[in-house]
């Protein structure tokens, strides 16, 4: 037989450090290893992965509906026309809302959700370590300086006059600073916790992000309907045959009369805007938004509406 090991002999020390490791092992839980690599998910997780995916897609879904009711409101209230009595429904706003979805701002949503996540990318990558690290810091340090974007925000709005028409950019500041304030990043030695110090910034941030939206839609709608009374030649034509004369005036409007026509009365020179419930919402070609009216007419036996296909420009003309 041989001599026993030494007590200070390496290999000695390794085999009692691996025997002590097994013995852990052995006696630990079997929940505190964690399921294996195979294991399928349990029926909390799931539950709590279904929970996740309807609360963030009702959130989207009253964010979207919120931004077409806005938009909606600011494209018919430049033609004097109340978006409410025209009984849009959800999918509807749904569709309206769409309207935001443009290029910048894919791209800002893109960043949004890539960039809690994005040293773990980076890993995944197999970025250098070092260009991690660096990631890593530049998070932390601009989640630091959460309070700037707040101040940045309520200076602008002091300027609110000087800043439009980005002046959705003030309270966006603002709900980045305070989302900002709510991460580890931001208060490493005294994480916020309670009601106050998590609920209210949360709370407060989504009020702010709401404002953003409504400001960006309503200024995208007004654009809209800009461009739209700017091209109203193009529009659909509407061609108004009465048996009664109609109070109908406007530049570019025209009235004739039809003797021995069932009909007497005809109005040409109109553009559509909307059609809803047997209403017509038409412009006189020529029309004034600060002096000209918006008529409403409303299709019965006494009327009949032709439509017709609007100017539409040249082929190879682009300009407006």
């Amino acid at each position: 037989m041989g001599a026993p090991p030494a007590p200070g002999d390496p290999a000695a020390v390794r085999a009692r450090a691996l025997r002590r490791r097994r013995i852990r092992r052995a006696a630990a839980p079997q929940d505190a290893v964690g399921p294996g690599p195979g294991t399928p998910p349990q029926p909390d997780q799931r539950f709590e992965f279904v929970n996740t995916v309807l609360g963030a897609g009702s959130l989207v879904g009253g964010l979207m509906f919120y931004a077409g009711v806005m938009h909606s409101s600011a494209y018919f209230g430049y033609f004097r026309i109340r978006a409410s009595v025209l009984g849009f429904g959800f999918p509807q706003m749904i569709i309206w809302s769409l309207r935001l979805v443009t290029l910048p701002v894919l791209v800002c949503l893109a960043l949004l959700a890539l960039g809690p996540r994005l040293p773990d990318l980076l890993v995944a990558l197999r970025v250098p370590g070092r260009v991690t690290l660096r990631v890593r810091r530049a998070g932390r340090a601009v989640a630091r300086q959460y309070a700037l974007f707040v101040a940045a925000g309520a200076g602008l709005m002091l300027l609110w006059q000087h800043i439009q028409p980005y002046g959705w950019a003030a309270p966006l500041l603002v709900a980045t600073g305070l989302v900002l304030s709510q991460s580890g990043a931001a208060n490493p030695a005294r994480p916020a916790r309670g009601l106050w110090r998590r609920g209210l910034p949360v709370v407060a941030a989504g009020l702010f992000l709401v404002w953003a939206i409504a400001l960006v839609a309503g200024q995208l709608g007004r654009q809209d309907a800009r461009e739209a009374a700017a091209h109203l030649v193009r529009r659909p034509a509407v061609v108004v045959l009465s048996t009664e004369r109609l109070s109908l005036t406007g530049p570019g409007l025209t009235a004739e009369t039809l003797p021995g026509m069932h009909y007497r009365y005809r109005y040409t020179g109109l553009r559509l805007i909307l059609e809803r419930d047997r209403r017509y919402y038409v412009l006189p070609v020529g029309w004034r938004p600060r002096t000209d009216p918006t008529f409403v007419i409303e299709d019965d036996d006494s009327i009949l509406i032709e439509i017709m296909p609007g100017t539409q420009p040249r082929e190879g003309d682009d300009g407006p």
